[in-house]
């Protein structure tokens, strides 16, 4: 397992109360409630670990693809990401996740954006801290 080269930016979260909890940013800059969602028999009035990483990770795909856009000299400044994120029980007892990238590139023809998007999946630090891990779908829309 390869990590960095050289580390550029890091975030240290602090998280007390598990999924019925609150969690924020070291410096308190950034303060988020938690709640279970409803479809798992909570209240479903606040964040859960999965909407904060799909949003993490829309991000992130985002900024991957304008960057290899970037460096093939196209223009992907419309491009929009939707990330979405499932939980469920594993088969070892546990629980697993599972994404999907839902793409969309205007101005590209399919065979571009389809390049662009493959490329940006093996740029991206969450497709590459995911792959292997857990089922990462893409699709271009």
């Amino acid at each position: 397992m390869t990590g960095p080269t050289s580390v550029l930016h890091t975030e240290i979260a602090h998280a007390a109360g598990g999924r019925d909890g609150k969690v924020h940013l070291d410096g308190e800059t950034l303060w988020i409630a938690m709640a279970i969602p409803k479809d798992m028999g909570g209240s479903g009035l606040g964040a859960n670990p999965e909407a904060l990483f799909a949003m993490g990770y829309a991000t992130c795909f985002n900024s991957a693809l304008l960057f290899v856009a970037g460096q093939k000299k196209l223009d992907a400044s419309k491009a929009k990401v939707s990330c979405q994120v499932g939980i469920g029980p594993n088969a070892g007892g546990g629980f697993a996740l599972q994404a999907k990238l839902t793409v969309s590139v205007p101005g590209l023809d399919a065979a571009a954006a389809k390049d662009l998007v493959e490329t940006a999946h093996q740029v991206c630090p969450y497709s590459n801290a995911t792959r292997g891990n857990m089922p990462v779908d893409l699709e271009i829309v």
